[in-house]
């Protein structure tokens, strides 16, 4: 057990400085008596009913907001989705009207029907204000999950409630509750709640905390009796964002006119309502609706239900007066130097999406971005590059292709992959794909007896003599969904496999590959032709109809895959044949108070094989070009030599991922602001000479960076441990 002490050494010292840290910040505690518990048990009893009482709504949405430019520099330019702003120019107003849809439990629909801005263009945000205002302020968690609720039991013990003061009479008062967090953490909250007695609704309710990089206060007015007695009539927020020597400030109001409200009645009501049980277009028509954009000024003043003040008039009057200006004045000629420079200077460290009329769209990140650094212990550093581009047509049909490139600096390798895909039939997600690119070096099947007839005890790969071949693959493939949830996959995939002559054997001459291959008793090329199949069914998958095309948003069930291919000789020079299976079930499950689980159970044969193959899992192989923390579920062996992978007919595998926002951190978490998520892992592998392998990890995910620390085992001794790292800065 000693590699665990080690492990728990390495994780103390990274801590150390945080807990001594964790002493100067307190949470200051008002003069206030505690809130009786007869009080908060009626609170917590009736929030769970009031957050299931409204079934739907349809709203009219008004938002307005000023920001204020305290201080910028030009890493703000490079910020994803931030407002362009001029030069000199430090105050800004925005409006926008919308039609918003409510449905039970959480589906918010949102259509945007005009814009008005001072901006010098109408895209652009400091965050999503939406993740604001989408609150069922009764739920266990606000702000899409990132918060957890005040108002939920089992997150009461995060939180000291205080009594501030009493107000109405004695047959309808209302008591204001203050809400102290017990130590300091993003998920957590501070601020103050107007409850009334006798049926304990939410009157008011402040809430203040530090998400990413955004300090927020959001201030929400709740209807008054009606039918709008449990919905929020107001907002108001105010939201600080300070990053690199940036400042930037948005006061915002947000006003709700409701249309239409439905009350809960049960499941029969919906369900008569829908064609098909898991059909949820009614919920999703206005992100459907494809009506034009109102963008005139004249125009949105007919629309605008609440007057401007006389500064807000003043801030677009200001704007006018710029572009009349700007349309007098002739432009100056560019440097081309200059431009050229800035341009290159753009394309290293900005992104791009680039709209082509009629052409589709472009998306690009930056060349010089941290984001595209990953490191682990059995990879090492590795860089990854994306490109996208899509083009949707006015039948719902839609082309995507996706080059990707990546460098692996500890192996020195390169990779290059294509993938692109036509959706020529949108209603069943039909699809014709093609994938192209080059494998992770590999060696072949003519070792596989060797290696299981050595020892446990003497088994190393570093003894090893391995003949490694590049691999240079094409996949043509056709999918189609034949029922909701049920897709078929099938095809063909090509593989090219070239030797790579790095023998460690010394020779006097050295030979040519053909000549080394012949002394090894082997070829020098390998082609394979492999017809596949493969089924991946998800019970119970939710979907919308946007207009034709079928899009699926997820099922509560685990998702079962079966992946079947056989390689046949002589086909394009094949020149060997095998079967190869492999099954996988797999789901990620949301609990309650921001926590989830995710699991993964598979495994894999290769059978009736015929001269020299190689084993070359789908479910089970080192990915060269990674997405990014959890682009396996969890389901990714961190430490694991990327040699076992190939070394066995056969693997069973199993894991788990374990996500909360207190698992160990809690007495640290005063000053430990920047944790947003504690992550436990566990992996299982059984093979040959892995009886079994197992891996255990912990992790904390922050806005900037996620880190991992993770050990492994091989037949109940310890092999190694290691780190993995990724940023993550505006990529969640």
């Amino acid at each position: 057990m000693h590699y665990i002490r080690i492990v728990s050494l390495i994780i103390f010292c990274l801590l150390l400085p945080l807990a001594v840290q964790a002493k100067r910040e307190k949470v200051d505690m008002p003069d206030k008596p505690m809130v009786s518990d007869s009080i908060l048990q009626c609170i917590f009893q009736f929030s769970p009913f009031y957050s299931r009482i409204i079934d739907e709504y349809k709203a009219d949405l008004y938002i307005k907001g000023k920001v204020k430019v305290h201080k910028r520099n030009h890493l703000i330019r490079y910020v994803p989705s931030m407002f362009r702003f001029e030069k000199h120019i430090n105050d800004y107003l925005m409006e926008s009207l919308s039609e918003l849809h409510y449905t039970a439990p959480d589906i918010y629909d949102r259509k945007i029907k005009a814009v008005s801005t001072t901006f010098p263009r109408n895209r652009g945000q400091i965050t999503d204000v939406m993740d604001y205002l989408n609150m069922n302020i009764y739920s266990s968690s606000l702000m899409s999950d990132k918060l957890l609720s005040p108002l939920d039991k089992k997150s009461s013990r995060y939180y000291h409630y205080l009594l501030d003061s009493i107000a109405g009479p004695p047959d309808c008062q209302r008591y204001k509750i203050l809400i102290i967090p017990k130590f300091r953490g993003t998920q957590l909250v501070s601020g103050y709640m107007w409850v009334s007695d006798q049926i304990w609704t939410i009157r008011e309710l402040y809430i203040e905390g530090v998400y990413d990089v955004i300090r927020f206060k959001v201030r929400v007015k709740m209807g008054e009796e009606g039918d709008v007695e449990f919905l929020p009539v107001q907002f108001d927020l105010n939201l600080v964002f300070k990053f690199i020597g940036n400042h930037l400030e948005m006061d915002m109001g947000a006003w709700l006119k409701y249309n239409e409200i439905k009350f809960y009645e049960g499941a029969a009501r919906r369900k008569s309502q829908k064609k098909h049980r898991h059909d949820l277009t009614e919920s999703y028509k206005l992100t459907c609706d494809s009506e034009q954009l109102i963008t005139d000024k004249e125009k949105f003043n007919e629309l605008r239900p609440i007057p401007l003040s006389a500064l807000e008039d003043s801030l677009y009057r200001s704007y006018a007066l710029r572009q009349d200006t700007l349309l007098r004045v002739p432009k100056k000629k560019k440097n081309e130097h200059l431009e050229f420079w800035g341009e290159l200077g753009d394309m290293l460290i900005s992104s791009y999406n680039v709209n082509l009329s009629s052409m589709g769209s472009v998306h690009c990140s930056p060349l010089i971005n941290p984001v595209l650094l990953d490191y682990s212990h059995s990879r090492g550093f590795s860089y990854k590059q994306k490109f996208k581009y899509s083009r949707l047509f006015h039948d719902g049909r839609i082309l995507r292709i996706s080059p990707q490139i990546g460098y692996n600096f500890t192996h020195k390798e390169l990779y290059v992959k294509a993938d692109a895909d036509w959706q020529y039939w949108p209603e069943k997600q039909a699809s014709f794909e093609v994938s192209v690119g080059n494998g992770n070096r590999i060696y072949s099947s003519v070792v596989l007896d060797q290696l299981k007839q050595l020892p446990d005890s003497t088994f190393n790969f570093d003894q090893l003599e391995l003949d490694y071949f590049k691999d240079v693959y094409l996949n043509l493939f056709h999918n189609i969904e034949i029922v909701n949830g049920l897709f078929i996959k099938a095809g063909v995939s090509v593989h090219w496999r070239y030797l790579i002559n790095n023998s460690k054997v010394i020779l006097e001459k050295p030979l040519p590959d053909k000549d080394w291959a012949a002394l090894r008793g082997i070829r020098s090329e390998y082609n394979s032709f492999a017809p596949r199949i493969r089924i991946e069914w998800t019970p119970g998958m939710y979907y919308y109809m946007n207009g034709r095309r079928k899009m699926n948003v997820g099922s509560s069930m685990p998702t079962f895959m079966l992946d079947y291919e056989r390689g046949i000789k002589g086909v394009f020079k094949s020149t060997g044949a095998h079967e190869r299976w492999e099954f996988d079930i797999q789901q990620n499950l949301k609990l309650s108070g921001i926590r989830s689980i995710g699991y993964r159970i598979g495994g894999g044969m290769f059978t009736k094989q015929e001269d020299m193959y190689f084993v070359d899992f789908a479910n089970f192989a080192r990915r060269n070009l990674p997405e990014g923390w959890n682009d396996d579920i969890g389901g990714t062996f961190q430490l694991l030599d990327g040699r076992w992978y190939n070394s066995s007919r056969q693997y069973w595998r199993g894991d788990f991922t374990y996500e909360s926002p207190f698992i160990f951190l809690k007495p640290l978490n005063r000053w430990l602001g920047l944790v947003q998520q504690e992550r436990l892992y566990g992996g299982i592998l059984f093979m040959p000479h892995l009886n079994p392998y197992i891996e255990l990890g912990y992790g904390i995910g922050t806005h900037i960076f996620d880190v991992g620390a993770f050990v492994s085992t091989i037949n109940g001794q310890f092999d190694t441990f290691g780190f993995k790292f990724t940023f993550e800065l505006f990529n969640k």
